[in-house]
């Protein structure tokens, strides 16, 4: 379930970047709530993705050299009863979906899912 934070942190990393005010590497790791090494790696993987990215000195920011785009969608299938529920990832689900890990038999995880449902929804 890391590969969801890390994918959520990319998001968040683009969004801020885009809009240039990222602030300096130690004010986006406090936007992250990450380490400042974890964002420099979080940069990294961002140009291995092709993106533009830049610092600018004089107002202490990142931004892109020219347009670019970044899209992720994250979402979460569950099947109840023969019921198809869509539930897509975000700030309140990101605890809902690393408490699924573990619960491996069909019947122990549709309990633990409509339990968890009552509490997130």
């Amino acid at each position: 379930m890391n590969n969801l934070k890390q994918l959520e942190r990319l998001k968040k990393a683009h969004s801020l970047i885009k809009s240039e005010c990222t602030g300096s590497p130690s004010e986006l790791a406090k936007k992250l709530r990450i380490s400042v090494r974890q964002t420099y790696l979080l940069l990294e993987q961002l140009r291995e993705l092709d993106a533009p990215i830049a610092f600018n000195r004089r107002t202490k920011t990142y931004f892109y050299t020219f347009d670019y785009e970044l899209t992720i969608h994250i979402s979460v299938q569950v099947m109840v009863e023969d019921q198809l529920m869509n539930i897509y990832s975000g700030k309140g689900l990101s605890n809902f979906i690393n408490s699924l890990q573990g619960s491996c038999s069909p019947q122990n995880y549709l309990c633990y899912v409509k339990a968890k449902l009552d509490v997130v929804g």
